[in-house]
């Protein structure tokens, strides 16, 4: 991949009568978006509170878009027929532009963000996304209120949301952090992320799985 790429994410709230229309294009758009010039890699996300990973975390009412892509064709994507469609159908909408730190692990057979890499002082997102092995889902449930209840109370949290391609076995999770040291700090000091790395390890329950961190070029709405 190019210096020039950047990933993108969209993170839009909906009316509760406009679920049907999201869920329509949550299907619809998977491929569309993917054909949108300059785009490397996109999925199109459902949301969740990131509390225990069932289906019943689901956030019907606000959903989102992961998009890497050239830097170049920023403009045109934001400008598209499929994102103003989201956007005029939303409540709100939130973009983040982002520039990748460090990137371990595969999704969808592939490291989407396995380009130019940056540093940083400021804020950061960190994306964690796996596909979790059938037979694992309840000890992988039980293993996660733990691990969440830590997140939400970790210093320098500034927002968390529970992200996934499916309602079950496709999960992961969006955090963005006053700083790389907060991020840190919970991800190799807190008991029970630490206990959850140690439970992956002797159980083996993730198909494929990725952790990345990112810093914050931009945050708009």
């Amino acid at each position: 991949m190019s210096n020039s790429e950047v990933t993108v994410i969209y993170f839009w709230k909906i009316k509760s009568s406009n679920i049907g229309f999201a869920l329509l294009r949550m299907a619809l758009d998977r491929g569309a978006l993917r054909r949108i010039k300059g785009v490397q890699f996109a999925k199109m996300l459902g949301t969740g509170k990131g509390e225990t990973f069932t289906p019943r975390d689901a956030d019907p009412n606000q959903w989102g878009a992961l998009i890497v892509l050239d830097s170049a064709k920023l403009d045109s994507l934001d400008n598209s027929k499929l994102i103003k469609r989201w956007r005029s159908n939303s409540l709100s909408e939130v973009r983040y532009l982002l520039d990748p730190i460090s990137s371990h692990g595969l999704w969808a057979k592939v490291n989407p963000f396995a380009y130019a890499t940056t540093q940083s002082d400021g804020e950061v997102v960190a994306i964690t996304r796996a596909r979790i092995k059938w037979f694992q889902n309840f000890r992988f449930w039980r293993a996660v209120p733990p691990v969440t209840a830590s997140l939400h109370a970790s210093a320098g949290l500034l927002k968390t949301i529970g992200i996934g391609e499916a309602p079950i076995g496709l999960q992961g999770t969006f955090s963005h952090w006053n700083s790389g040291a907060d991020l840190r700090n919970f991800a190799y000091k807190g008991a029970a992320h630490q206990e959850a790395i140690a439970a992956t390890e002797r159980h083996h329950w993730y198909a494929e799985e990725l952790f990345a961190r990112f810093a914050v070029r931009e945050i708009r709405g």
